[in-house]
C-alpha cells in the first residue's frame, strides 16, 4: 500500500503534521504532542517519516567520533535524584584525578587515534574557580591538535561562581584555553517546576539557558540533550525540544540533539522512592517516538541527531537509524556517569564495532570529527584499517568501579 494511502487511514492530524514535516515546514508543540502520544499505524508512519527527513537532510552516511571520556571526580555538592555517580565529599568512594593524571589519559587517547577528549565531573566543595581552565591548558599544552569538549553549563556556572566573574566572562576565559566545544547536558527537561522535583538546587533553567547562548556567541559550539522517562510527560518533552529549537534559530550553535533516556538502576529518586510516579526508564515505544519526534521537529535546524549507545545498547541503537538518527556518538573508552546508574551496556565500544552496526543497518559509515567534519568513509570493508583501539586491550584503560576503590586516587577534602 503507498505511503499516502496509509496517510489517509491515520488520524488526520497526525497526518496533517508529518504532511507539513515533509512538505519542510516546522511542526508545533502541539501537533509534537499528539506524536509523542501516537501508537500502531501512526507510530509506524512516524517512524517512516522520520527516516525519510534524514535521508534527504543527510543522506545514508552514519557518523561516528573515536574519543575518550574523563569524568575527573564524582565528587559533588549537588544531590540531583537521577544521578547515581556523585558521591558526597565525606563518602570514601570519592575520588580525584590530579592533572597529570587527566593529561595522561589524553594522551593515551590519541595515542589510541581519538580526536575528542570529553572532560565532565561532579562539582567538589571549595573548588578552585581556575580548576577548569587548569585543567584544559594542561591538555592543550601537552596535545594541541586535540579537541577537548569540557564542561556543561552547570560546570561553568560553578567555575564562574567560584571565580567570582560572570559566566560570559567564565566562557571567555574557556576560548581563550583553547576550549573546542560544550555539552549540552545538565539540561534533563528544561522546565522549572519539573527540575524542582528532580533535581533541586540544579541550575536553573533561565540559567542554561544564558550560558547556552553566552557559547554560541563567542564561537563555542555545543550539543543539545533531553533527559527521559522519569516523571515527565509528552508536553514537557514537545516543549523541550521547540525551546532547543528556537535557540539554534538564533545562534546556530548546536552540533546536534542527543536524547538520553533516564537509567534507573541505581538512581537515588528511583530506588529510594523520593519522587512520585517515577518510572523505570523509556519504554521501546518511547524510545523510538522520541528519536523519531525528534527527527521531525529539529530537521530543518539540527541535521545531527546521535544515538547514545551507551543508554540504549548496541541492538536499539541499530534499530534507532531506521527512526531519525544519523550519528552513533563516540567510542567513549571511560564512560562513567551512566555505567555508575546502571547502564549495563559497557565503557567502550570500538570503532570496528560501530561499523559493523551501521554496515548491518544498511548504511555507510564514517568517522567525524567534534564538528562533524568527514575524516574517513568507510564505504566498504576494504576502506577499514584496524585502529590500536580495535586490538587494545579494554583492562589497561579501567573502569568507573575500579577507580572507586583506588586508593591512590581518594578525594582529600583537606
Amino acid at each position: 500500500m503507498a505511503f499516502d494511502s496509509l496517510l489517509k487511514k491515520a488520524d488526520p492530524i497526525i497526518a496533517g503534521a508529518l504532511d507539513r514535516a515533509l512538505d519542510g515546514k516546522d511542526i508545533s508543540v502541539n501537533e509534537a504532542i499528539e506524536l509523542f502520544d501516537c501508537n500502531g499505524l501512526e507510530m509506524n508512519l512516524l517512524v517512516t517519516v522520520a527516516d525519510e527527513l534524514r535521508r534527504r537532510s543527510v543522506g545514508d552516511i552514519v557518523t561516528f567520533v573515536v574519543n575518550r571520556n574523563i569524568n575527573f571526580t564524582n565528587v559533588c555538592i549537588k544531590q540531583c535524584g537521577f544521578c547515581a555517580f556523585s558521591r558526597d565529599f565525606r563518602e570514601e568512594e570519592g575520588y580525584f584525578l590530579p592533572p597529570e593524571e587527566i593529561v595522561r589519559r589524553a594522551k593515551e587517547a590519541a595515542k589510541m587515534g581519538a580526536t575528542e577528549v570529553c572532560i565532565q565531573a561532579g562539582l567538589p566543595p571549595n573548588m578552585d574557580g581556575h580548576l577548569y581552565i587548569d585543567l584544559l591548558s594542561a591538555v592543550k599544552k601537552e596535545i594541541p591538535g586535540m579537541h577537548v569538549h569540557a564542561f556543561s553549563p552547570e560546570e561553568v556556572l560553578y567555575g564562574a561562581t567560584r571565580s567570582e566573574v560572570s559566566t560570559l566572562e567564565y566562557l571567555k576565559m574557556l576560548k581563550e584555553a583553547g576550549i573546542g566545544s560544550l555539552p549540552g547536558t545538565a539540561a534533563e527537561i528544561l522546565d522549572q517546576q519539573l527540575r524542582n522535583i528532580i533535581s533541586p538546587g540544579r541550575i536553573k533553567v533561565d540559567d542554561w539557558i544564558s550560558i547556552i547562548k553566552g557559547a554560541h556567541s563567542l564561537g563555542i559550539p555545543t550539543t543539545s540533550t533531553i533527559m527521559y522517562g522519569h516523571v515527565e510527560t509528552s508536553k514537557h518533552k514537545a516543549e523541550h525540544i521547540a525551546l532547543l529549537r528556537e535557540i539554534q534559530k538564533e545562534t546556530h550553535g548546536f552540533t546536534e540533539f542527543v536524547p538520553l533516556s533516564f537509567v534507573h538502576t541505581e538512581a537515588p529518586m528511583y530506588s529510594h522512592n523520593t519522587v512520585k510516579n517515577i518510572r523505570s526508564g523509556a519504554d521501546g515505544n518511547e524510545v523510538l517516538k522520541m528519536h523519531a519526534v525528534a527527527r521531525v521537529m529539529l530537521n530543518n535546524h539540527i541535521p545531527n541527531l546521535q544515538v547514545s549507545w551507551v543508554k540504549e545498547g548496541p541492538r536499539m541503537s541499530q534499530i534507532l537509524l531506521s527512526a531519525g538518527v544519523n550519528d552513533f556518538g563516540g567510542t567513549l573508552i571511560n564512560e562513567s556517569i551512566s555505567t555508575a546508574a546502571g547502564a549495563q551496556h559497557g565503557q567502550l565500544m570500538r570503532p570496528r564495532e560501530i561499523k559493523q552496526l551501521i554496515r548491518s543497518a544498511g548504511r555507510i559509515p564514517a568517522e567525524r570529527s567534534t564538528s562533524y567534519k568527514l575524516l574517513k568513509i568507510f564505504r566498504d570493508e576494504k576502506d577499514d584499517t584496524e585502529s590500536e583501539l580495535d586490538t587494545a586491550d579494554a583492562s589497561q584503560f579501567g573502569s568507573y568501579h575500579q577507580l572507586i576503590k583506588l586508593d591512590k586516587f581518594r578525594y582529600d577534602p583537606k
